[in-house]
């Protein structure tokens, strides 16, 4: 039976949004529509200070599917609940127009602006004035009380190494299961890097719906990646993984599987599709590569991410915090400007795993709460689209 744990133990505080939704920061977002419009976004953050700009390579040409989830990627980071208000840029009005609307249901102030007719200049201008006082009222509000189980959370792991099997994702999965039993939604994905052990997260789908979706989204990515007549030793698992110590897909599926707990999987995802607060445990599709997956949470509401690492993973995310926790020795003496949680006591055995539990969420609380993490403080701000096939 899962162990009851309630959040009241838990100070946290956030942002409120109009419709309800819960964040933990609060950006105003100055958002390109396509590649195009670049320039002028990120001569608006230039030019307003408190804006944050998401320059991409995308959105000209596509179409189909890919485009979908290039617009639900968008459109999910302009209601993500860690964002008071968006400007959105975009080429023509059309596709911008588009954008924008999506964002607009939640309640936030949007305004948009398109390059054609008018130039870069002229939109720099006007966008510039119509971020300026998105950016006062944002610093007028004040956080305030908020609860574990209005948030959307989410986890991955990277530059994986024997050390996260053994002890990081171990001690991960024990803070998901708390945040689980106390209300959170958890996000997690890497489907590729299910392989080997694909029949242990089926098996704890909720119900037997979920399980055939599972599995049809699994086989699907599979079959995409065979398809290709490619070795993907080398790609997966990574140089950086088979210099770690590990040596083939399964043995890193295994130790990946183990930050995921043991509670039950309640949905299971597309990529990029909006997850509520209240769903528990969700599977979304994803690619495994890191800034591909932290951005796709992202766009589905996660609001901060725990990333687990052995050999050394430096990713962040532009507009949620991404919290690095790691049990190498090695990586946190070398590298410990990039890891917040450090637990190379619990691999030598002098902590166990509810008291390495314990450290991920004092330092969860105290990054809900404001404190910076080491991927903020760095700018390592990697925002990714995830591209599904060439554009027209």
């Amino acid at each position: 039976m899962p162990r009851k744990t309630t959040s009241k133990g838990l100070q946290l505080t956030g942002y409120r949004r109009p419709n309800g939704a819960v964040g933990v920061r609060n950006h105003v977002l100055i958002l390109p529509v396509d590649d195009l419009s670049n320039a002028a976004a990120e001569g608006v953050a230039r030019l307003i200070n408190g804006t944050t700009a998401l320059p991409h390579p995308y959105g000209r040409l596509q179409f189909g599917e890919d485009l979908e989830l290039t617009f639900r990627t968008l459109s999910g980071h302009g209601a993500n609940a860690n964002v008071h208000g968006v400007v959105v840029i975009g080429i023509e009005p059309k596709w911008t127009d588009r954008v924008a609307s999506a964002i607009a249901k939640t309640g936030k102030p949007v305004e948009t602006f398109s390059i054609e007719r008018h130039g870069d200049l002229n939109v720099i201008n006007a966008a510039s004035r119509a971020a300026y006082p998105m950016v006062q009222d944002a610093s007028e509000l004040r956080r305030e009380p908020i609860q574990v189980s209005e948030l959307v959370l989410s986890i991955k792991c990277g530059e994986s190494d024997p050390t996260l099997g053994l002890a990081g994702n171990k001690a991960q999965g024990r803070a998901v299961d708390r945040l689980v039993d106390m209300g959170a939604s958890v996000i997690f994905g890497e489907t590729s890097e299910l392989t080997g052990g694909e029949h242990l997260i089926a098996s704890r789908c909720a119900t037997p719906a979920l399980k055939r979706k599972f599995m049809q989204i699994y086989n699907e990515y599979i079959q995409m990646i065979e398809d290709q007549g490619v070795d993907l030793l080398g790609s997966q698992p990574t140089e950086g993984n088979i210099r770690g110590g590990l040596s083939t897909i399964e043995e890193k599926a295994l130790g990946n599987i183990q930050k995921t707990g043991t509670r039950p999987i309640n949905a299971v995802l597309d990529y990029a599709e909006p997850v509520k607060p209240g769903q528990g445990l969700v599977f979304m599709n994803s690619s495994s590569a890191g800034a591909e997956q932290v951005t796709l949470c992202a766009a589905g509401g996660s609001v901060l991410h725990f990333f687990t690492t052995g050999q050394g993973n430096i990713v962040g995310h532009p507009l949620i915090p991404v919290i690095k926790v790691s049990p190498n020795p090695i990586t946190c003496a070398t590298m410990s400007e990039h890891i917040d949680v450090k637990l190379p006591d619990l691999l030598v055995g002098d902590i166990n795993l509810d008291q390495a539990a314990d450290r991920i969420l004092d330092v969860f609380v105290r990054t809900a709460n404001g404190r910076l993490t080491a991927a903020e403080l760095l700018r390592h701000n990697e925002f990714v689209i995830t591209k599904l096939y060439p554009s027209a």
